[in-house]
């Protein structure tokens, strides 16, 4: 086994560790779980995403440059 380095936002990395902690599991072996029970589905998110994903047009021309300041930002501060 190789040690590597992943980043995470401090929402998913807590959740990660709670999950590993519930169920008496280290974080690296929840990691390689989850990575592998991805991997094993194609690696894609299929079914994960609501119906209405990809429904409607945002009128803006910039979100695909802006993707994590638009999905990672509260709009309501």
């Amino acid at each position: 086994m190789r040690r590597t380095t992943v980043f995470l936002e401090d929402a998913l990395l807590k959740q990660a560790h709670r999950y590993a902690d519930r169920h008496g599991k280290s974080f690296a072996q929840v990691v390689r779980e989850a990575l592998t029970a991805y991997l094993a589905e194609g690696g894609t998110m299929k079914g994960k995403l609501p119906s209405v994903a990809a429904q409607f047009a945002s009128g803006r021309s910039d979100v695909s440059s802006k993707v994590d300041d638009l999905l990672w930002t509260d709009p309501h501060r």
